[in-house]
This record gives structure tokens, sequence and C-alpha cells, in this order.
């Protein structure tokens, strides 16, 4: 009887049940049939592993980070709970008032909002709870800190409104002593209503000042909470309550509620430096969300940003906890969305700012874990202050590390253990693998370098082609960063050819390490056949690989140990949860034992922890990041367009490298055979396929080639085909389509790159300049600006609003605080709206060119209650600042920041406008003079931006005309819609 060639893969496959421990006991050919049976690993499964992980990130993100409480109503909740329905009441009400600034009518509204609802909560309160209620003024105050985003910069302040809500029990005096402080701030920016930043913040405040009113009969310490106003402007409320308040030093314990987005769970990015507050908060909270990782980028400078907490920590030596919203990032500090409604007297112009981002169940999430956290602290008879532990070596063994695990449980130690453990697993990790390698011997060592060079092979490629791609969307891209909107396309745009890289790289690596033992195997081997040799050095070299993704682990914990950073739980979860499967299930030091295919439980064991501790961070931290290319360029044009693009892609890339360096170990040696065959039993002999599967070529054990070889060409069989189908082949197709429909939707305009809720970030803003024509009567330059922070030229903008704007690089403009490189500007001359009364004034009164020379400056700001002043310290070495009533800034203490100490003033409609400067000069100022005296801005002395928050006739129709996909943007160094540019040269 014929043999039925449809059985001939199965009988080439058929082993004996025999395992193998000792190559000199083993019959060869049981020894290939077994071999050959165990390295056909399918596809299938590594595949389903891939999906596995992409499937199982997502749910472990989603159930992390999107999964909300439910909202409770007002009965619900009763007295002493928490309800979202009557905090969403404060928010719509503040909200409803449109932005309010540092010095608007909306923003006394809103202080007046605030102060009727805490005096209802006076009037409700427990009768055994002392609820005190202070409308707290502040004249003039001064901040300098000395890290962060103010470094070289004084921010002043004048005429602030502060309320100040105090709940104490009446028969506790220790209580007035002892106080916890929760803080947040009232203001907005002037582009929006700050419906996340932060008027959510306050709601939830006011909702929890309400339960706490119910408690606070049983507490041992006093609960304040502070509704400040200035924070927008450079944290000034938190600065005049520390250093001026006479509540401020009975404050044991700040708590400050902060949002960098809208909505969305409200989690703690810092905390400390003590760990009592982060300790007991993961004690009680019923949903705790909290990462270090988080805190170690804001500590790093990553994110440019700063909260109240920065005052509370550095000036007043507090610890304590900060929270934020994280949510849509993209949405942070941007505009109103105005729409039209009809209604029985006409048309209503409406405003809403974002307010439909803020997810339900948001507000609940944060008052539930704050009021069981105040709860359970305020009843502790003793709160340790521990103030001096802001310095020295006992802060560093007694910070926490801290995250949680979904959502639901929360992990804190103190970095003293966390030493202890890294220190134990770094030593018995050497121990392991230095024994290893003396096992092993030099093929070892070698082995174990090749493998290396694998990772970084991976890490090489990986980086190249996801960077690539952020060099390329620029120039086919209408815009640098067409995913802002839609930020699921960075699967496609990064992760996909990140993926690829790393895979090609590992490949290479894989590669050069089989090669090379198969040469070993070659040597140790010689009484097996070249086809059982090749199989075993490809299954060493997969593990081999898998164990470098360990070296990798190891040396990133070996790094955050020797920096302390809080974050090195993450390459210890991720180091010893495979090593620990590997050992388990896999790992032995006998030399005689031949390797083994990785088994696919090691891989689900080793892998599953680390996935579910730290998947949901990776996801939302890239969220974060995409987020913040809205704002990237913070210097408009002076960045490249795809530098923002570059962070994106590095960062997936790196994440990729990191957490799938185990999974890829398993793909260069998997795969399935898929076999069509037409049988024609007259073209084909059995003789053939007896050659075919007996053949003594090396090569044979490849199967296609050996198809093709005997049974086509020696038999003319047209009809037999048979497909290889592998793991690394269904990747690279899959990533390849992947980016394929990802680029065609970039290139096709069918996912917009902003929308009306994700916007562009832009300024317009009317510019008066006198630049340049101190002591000379010369009309000033008068044009209207718009640039963005979002990287990318204003083509399709401008071709919308019209107006005349002209865009480039050829009208460089310094608004004092930062620099537009890039932008658009009307011509010259345009009125309206302004006048020479608006003008601020810089005269020089007096200069005594002594030794010692000092010279006396008037600054007069007009109509403005906001302005920057640049002093430049290659020049002056110090200087004093006063109103007419009292000094602002006094002699000492200044630093600079490339070469320029700003002053940053904003107030209240009382603030002075007039001011005197006294200047000190530098010893060798003249020298300094004749050295930079052709560099752009070191000839002026003196540079000033006043703001107006006004819009001019012209500012008005370009804002008409702005595409609904641009959004107004502010921040502390933004100018308002109205901008004087003044300046004093150094040789006036």
């Amino acid at each position: 009887m014929a043999r039925n060639p449809m059985r001939a893969p199965r009988t080439a496959n058929t082993m004996s049940s025999h395992k193998p421990s000792d190559v000199s006991a083993v019959d060869e050919g049981s020894q290939t049939t077994d071999i050959v049976r165990r390295t056909k690993r399918s596809a299938y499964v590594i595949l389903a592993l891939f999906v596995l992980v992409i499937n199982g990130c997502w749910a472990v993100h989603h159930y992390q980070f999107e999964a909300m409480p439910v909202p409770l109503a007002a009965d619900q909740a009763g007295k002493r709970g928490f309800s979202e329905e009557e905090a969403m009441k404060h928010v719509k009400a503040l909200t409803g008032l449109g932005p309010h600034p540092v010095g608007s009518n909306a923003l006394d509204l809103a202080l007046q909002y605030v102060l009727g609802v805490a005096e209802t909560i006076k009037k409700t309160a427990h009768w055994e709870v002392d609820v005190q209620v202070d409308f707290f003024h502040v004249s003039s105050g001064a901040n300098r800190l000395a890290s962060g985003l103010f470094k070289g910069k004084t921010l002043v302040y004048s005429d602030l409104n502060h309320i100040v809500l105090r709940i104490l029990p009446k028969y506790a005096s220790e209580a007035e002593e002892n106080a916890i402080l929760v803080s947040s701030h009232i203001d907005s920016v002037v582009s929006a209503e700050g419906a996340g930043d932060c008027s959510s913040c306050v709601a939830v405040m006011l909702e929890l000042a309400r339960g706490i009113s119910h408690w606070a009969h049983g507490f041992k310490n006093a609960v304040i909470f502070l509704f400040n106003t200035g924070e927008e402007e450079g944290l000034n409320g938190a600065h005049s309550f520390v250093t001026q308040h006479p509540w401020s030093d009975s404050v044991r314990l700040a708590i400050d509620l902060e949002a960098m987005g809208i909505g969305g769970k409200s989690a703690i990015f810092q905390a400390g430096p003590h760990p009592w507050a982060i300790e007991n908060f993961a004690m009680v909270a019923k949903y705790p969300s909290a990462q270090i990782l988080a805190q170690d980028l804001y500590s790093s400078g990553a994110i440019k940003s700063g909260t109240d907490f920065q005052v509370y920590k550095e000036l007043a030596g507090l610890s304590g906890l900060d929270f934020a919203y994280a949510d849509n990032t993209a949405v942070y500090h941007t505009k109103v969305t105005l729409s039209v409604e009809v209604d029985d007297m006409g048309f209503t112009l409406k405003m809403n700012d974002k307010l439909k981002l803020l997810k339900p169940g948001s507000l609940q999430h944060l008052g539930e874990n704050m009021l069981a956290f105040l709860v359970h602290s305020a009843a502790f008879s003793r709160i340790p202050n521990d103030k001096p532990i802001a310095a020295g070596q006992k802060a560093g063994q007694d910070t926490a590390v801290y995250f949680d695990i979904l959502g639901t449980y929360m992990i804190v130690f103190r970095q003293r253990f966390a030493n202890l453990l890294y220190n134990s697993v770094i030593m018995q990790s050497l121990m392991i693998w230095t024994t290893s390698l003396l096992m092993g011997g030099y093929s070892a060592a070698i082995s174990l370098a090749l493998s290396c060079l694998s990772v970084i092979l991976m890490w090489i490629c990986s980086l190249s082609l996801s960077v690539l791609v952020a060099f390329i969307l620029p120039l086919i891209s209408s815009t640098p960063a067409p995913f802002v909107s839609s930020p699921w396309l960075v699967f496609g745009l990064f992760a996909a050819p990140a993926l690829l890289g790393a895979l090609t790289g590992q490949y290479l690596g894989y590669q050069i390490l089989h090669t090379y033992l198969m040469n070993v195997s070659s040597r140790r081997r010689g009484n097996l056949s070249q086809v059982v040799q090749a199989d075993l050095a490809k299954l060493d070299a997969e593990r081999w690989l898998f164990k470098s993704g360990l070296v990798q682990w190891f040396v990133l914990l070996l790094i955050g140990n020797y920096y302390k950073i809080g974050s090195s739980y993450l390459p210890f979860v991720w180091l010893v949860s495979p090593a620990f499967a590997y050992g388990l299930l896999e790992a032995t030091l006998s030399p005689a034992r031949l390797p083994k295919p990785l088994k696919t439980i090691t891989l689900l064991m080793g892998l599953s922890l680390p996935f579910l501790i730290s998947a949901g961070m990776f996801i939302r931290l890239a969220s974060t990041i995409i987020g913040t290319v809205v704002r990237f360029d913070r210097n408009p044009g002076s960045t490249p367009e795809w530098l923002g693009n570059a962070i994106v892609a590095i960062y997936i890339a790196v994440i990729i490298c990191l957490t799938l360096v185990y999974l890829l170990s398993c793909v260069h040696f998997s795969g399935f055979y898929f076999w069509m065959i037409k049988l024609n039993w007259e073209l084909m002999s059995r003789k053939g396929l007896v050659e075919c599967f007996l053949c003594s070529d090396p090569n044979c054990h490849n199967f296609l080639l050996c198809t093709i070889n005997v049974c086509l060409h020696k038999h003319s069989l047209t009809s037999l085909c048979k497909y290889f189908v592998d793991a690394k082949t269904s990747i690279i197709l899959a990533t390849c389509l992947l980016f394929g429909l990802s680029i065609a939707a970039v290139l096709s305009g069918i996912i917009p790159p902003f929308t009306e809720d994700t916007s562009r970030a832009v300024n317009v803003v009317h510019v008066v300049d006198t630049t340049g024509t101190y002591g000379e009567k010369l009309e000033p330059s008068s044009y209207v600006s718009l640039f963005s922070t979002t990287p990318g030229k204003l083509t399709k903008e401008i071709e919308q609003i019209g107006e005349g704007f002209v865009c480039g690089r050829d009208k460089v403009l310094d608004f004092v605080t930062f620099s537009v490189k890039y932008g658009c500007w009307t011509e010259d001359n345009v009125e309206g709206g302004w006048s020479e009364l608006d003008i601020p004034t810089l005269h020089v009164e007096s200069d005594t060119k002594a030794d010692d020379r000092n010279t006396q400056i008037s600054i007069d700001t007009k109509s403005s209650i906001r302005w920057s002043l640049a002093i430049n310290t290659e020049q002056i070495e110090d200087f004093k600042l006063k109103d007419s009533t009292e000094e602002l800034i006094p002699l000492g203490g200044k630093s600079s920041a490339d070469g320029w100490h700003i002053i940053q003033f904003s107030g209240g409609k009382s603030a002075p406008k007039t001011f005197e400067l006294s200047l000190y000069w530098a010893n060798n100022s003249t020298k300094v003079i004749q050295q930079n005296d052709k560099r752009t801005d070191r000839h002026l002395l003196l540079k000033l931006r006043t703001d107006v928050d006004r819009l001019t006739p012209k500012a008005e129709r370009v804002l008409e005309k702005l595409p609904s996909w641009c959004s107004l943007f502010g921040k502390s160094t933004s100018p308002h819609t109205l901008a004087f540019l003044s300046s004093v040269p150094v040789n006036f």
C-alpha cells in the first residue's frame, strides 16, 4: 500500500515518550524525534499570549483608572456622607460665572458664593462643633521659591482675598493648636472657567466641610479648609496663608487638591516627606489611587508644573498629600466653549467649560477618599510634625514607597525596608549569576554577553524606527501631532514600528547567539546530527534571550536602588516574578541537561504580576504625555516640530522594550505548517516521498525546501503546496498593517488632529511695543500676534481667519517670561481699544555712578494690575522694589535664570500701579556691557510687559474667526489679550 502523503508531517514529527537527561544515554534517532517534536511550539500559543497581554493591559487600565464609584444623591449620602450631586451644584455655580482670574469681577462673585456656602455650613453644623469662617484679605507679599518653575523669579502679589473655614470640636481646646489643612484655589486662568482646575476641587471641599461639620465633635484636631486665590499666578494664595494667617502656625498636615486635566480619578502624585499621611490614607481610603512614579517624574522636573503643595512643603516644612485630576490632560487651561441656544427671549449665549468631560463619579471618588482620611486623621491624638525631616539623610530613609493595585488596594512601605529588600535581591541575583557562569564556563559568559547584545540591538532598532516615524510625521501631516484628539493612534504610529524594531533587533541578536551556540554544540555534541545540534542551539538561544530580560531589569534595579528612586519597585517586580517562575519551572545548573523549550506557564506565571501592577500606570502615563503635547512648546517656535512626537515615540519604545523582552524571546522559534495538497498519484511515486522524508541533506529539516526539491522537481507535482507560518511573520504582518492603516488615517484626514474638546492651544494678543524707544518720541508698534504652544505651523488657522496675518520667524517677540520665535502677526499701527494712556512708563529718576553704582527707576503700569519685569543680572547685582506704602522685595536672596531675574506681579482691583525700583550694579558691569552689547537682548537693562484683560476690536475679530479646533490657553506666564512692551537700555 502506498504511503498517504497527508500523514507525512505527523510521521516526521513522531517521537518517543522517553525524555533523555544525558546525551550519552540517548539513541540518536530517538533524540532527533524528541527534539523535533518539542521545538515545534505553535505560533498560535505565542499570538494568543500577545492578544492576552494587549487585552489584559487594557482591562487593567480600565479597572484601575476608568471604573468610577456610583455618584450619591444627598439623601443617599446623609448628613455625614459625601454627595457628588450636591458637589456638582457648586461646580455648575462657579463655572457659570465664566473665567474668574485674579482681579476680575467674576472672581469677586465666586468668593461671595463660597463665602455664602461656608456660612450655611456654619449654621447647620452639629451643635458640639465650632465652625469659624474668615474672609482673609492680604495687602501684599512676595513669594520666592528656590526650585522648579520659579527659579530666578520673585512672585509679588497684592490685594488678594481668601476664604478660610476652620472646623473643630467645641470642648477640645487642644484642637486649636493642631490642625489638618485642606487647600485648593478658586481663581482660574483668563481663558477658562476652571471646571477642572479647580472648581471641581473647591466643590469637593465645600461638600467635605459640610460632612465634617457633623463629625468634628469627636475630633482631637481641627480641619482647616483654605479656598485661596492667586494660585494660577504663582502659588500666591498658599504663600500668603502660610506667611500671614494666624491659623497657619497650628497646621500639622497639608493636603492640596489640584487638577492637570478634568475629571477621572483624583490620584496622589506627591506625598511626604513624612510617610504618616500616605500610610494612613492607604489604611482607610475606599478607592485608593496613588503612584510614586508620578512623584518621581514630578520631582525630576520632567513635568513642568507647580502646585500649592510646593509652598506647604518647602516654605512651611509640612508633610502631606497632593491630589490631582489627570483625565483629559489636553484640555487643561483651555477656553470656554460658546454655544447658542434659543429660548423665549431670543438667543442666549451659554458657556460650557468642558463640563461634559467631568465623568460621573469623579467627585465621588475624591470625596469619599478624603472624607474617610480626614475622619480617621482628625481623631488622632497627635499628628507627627517632624518639620526638620525636609533635609538630611533621615528623610531619605523614612520616605514612603507607595502604589495602588487596580485602584482597590494600596501598598506602602518605607524606604528603609525597600533598601533591605532590594539589596537582598541584588545580592542573591549576583550570587546566582556568578554560580551559573562559573559552572557554565567561558561559553556561558560569551552567551550572556551575546544575549545582552540582543537587548542592546532591540533597544536601538525599536527606538530608531519609532523616532523615525516622529521625524516623518511633520512632513506628511498637516500638524506634527495628529494623534492628540485620538490618542489610540499612537498604537499604530509609534507602538507598531517600536514593536517591529524590537523584534528585528532581538532577532539579529538571536541569530548571532544561535551561530555561536551552534559552534559550541558541534564541539560538545559531535555524536549528534547537525539537525539535532541546530535545534538544541535554538532552544539554548531562546533561554539566553529570556535571561537577558532579567539582566535588563537587574541593571535598572541597581540604578534605582543606588539613587533611592521610589519607583524602583517596578524593576524589582519585573525581575523577581519572571526569575521566580523561571527558577521554579525551568532552571537547572547541570551542564549535562539539554535545553528545553520555555513553557507557556513560565511566561504566564512570571508576567502576570508585573503586568497587573504596572500596565495601567504605563498606559495612563502615555495618555498624560500625549495630552501635554498640546502645550509642549513653552517658547513657541523654539523647539523642532518633531520633538514632541519623539518624546511620545521614545516613551512607547522604552515601555515595549522593557515589558515585552520576555515574550519576544519566545517568538523566534515557534511556528506551524499549513498544508494545501491536491494529490495526483500519477505524478507522485512512493519513492519520491520516502526520499523527501529520509534525505540525508542537513537542510532537509526544512521540509518546505525538501518538498520543492524532491517532490516538485523530480515528480512535477505542481499541486502540492506547503506554507510555513510562524509568530514572527504574524507579528510583522499585524504591525505593518496597523502602521499602514494609521498612516492612511493621518494622510486622508479622516481623523482630525484637534476637536472642539481637545483643541490646539493658541494665544491671541494685541501687542503695543515701545521696546527700543526709551527717551525718544517714536510711535509705538501696534499689531495683533497669534502664536501657539502646540508644535506646528499656523497655516490652516490663518487661512480661515484672514485679517492680513503674516507667519514666520522674522519677528521674534519677547514677552519677558517667554519668547515667540515662530508666530503670526498683522500689519503695524492697529488702532482702537487702547490709547497712549495705557502705555506703561519706565523712568530713570537718578543714577549715582560711584564705586557702588545705584540707579532709581520709577515704574507706572497705568491700567495694568498684572505685569512681568526682567532685570539683567549680568549688570545688576541686587535690587529692591517698593510701592507707595511698603517694601515689596528686600535686598538679598536673589537668583537668576539665563542672566535675568523676573518679577511677576498680580493683584486685585486695588493693587498698586506705581513702584520704585532701586538697582545696585555689579562691579564689573562696564566690562560686561562691552562684551554683550551686540547680543540680542543683553543691551537691555530692564524688560517690562504689562497685561490688560481687554479685547480690542481687531483682536475680537480674530477671536470670532478662530477655528473651532483652536482654544485660547492661559498660564501664569502668558499675556492677557492686550499687552504692552517697554524696556530700558543698559546705556540709558
